[in-house]
């Protein structure tokens, strides 16, 4: 017999993906959430700290790139809901969940910053990919389909923060 939590009794959008598929799909969804969070936040963080003689040009990719990261958000937390399962509620919630390191340092050189959010962009590409992988085995090509797009919107951010950190001597 299953144990049914409350929030499960009273949030359970009925969907017929099967209770594995809301189980595994949401929770990937929701670890993927808070990553993409994580993300939002630490692209923030470098768009307003961003200085030096590219300033305008990275500070406008960042605030572009931020902005893509948030639309994710809603997106990903009304897929999981779709499918009947629940989401995350909180910070604490997204700290517990989030796989992309936070960003404590005070980073003075842009290239480091472009540099280390080119590596999270292709960790949450990667991230991605395993969901999609879930969601293939579970047929629901709604989530495949939407995850698709991210993972092509990933790849571009982090093409273009690879192409923003090449030096003279890397072309």
């Amino acid at each position: 017999m299953t144990l049914i939590m409350p929030a499960q009794r009273k949030l359970g959008t009925p969907t017929d993906l099967g209770e594995s598929a809301t189980r595994d799909i949401s929770g990937g969804l929701k670890a993927l959430l808070a990553d993409v969070f994580a993300l939002y936040l630490k692209t923030k963080n470098f768009h307003w700290h961003m200085s030096g003689p590219n300033f305008r040009d990275y500070h406008l990719m960042l605030d572009e790139q931020g902005d893509q990261i948030f639309a994710m958000t809603d997106v990903i937390a009304e897929r999981a809901r779709k499918i009947g399962g629940t989401t995350i509620r909180s910070i604490s919630d997204i700290a517990g969940k989030q796989r992309l390191l936070d960003n404590n340092e005070d980073y003075v050189d842009p290239q480091d910053m472009l540099a280390e959010l080119h590596g999270d962009n292709k960790q949450l590409v990667a991230a991605l990919r395993r969901v999609h992988e879930l969601c293939d085995a579970y047929s629901d090509v709604a989530t495949a389909s939407l995850i698709e797009v991210w993972i092509d919107e990933g790849e571009r951010r982090a093409w273009f923060l690879y192409e923003a950190c090449r030096t003279p001597e890397m072309v």
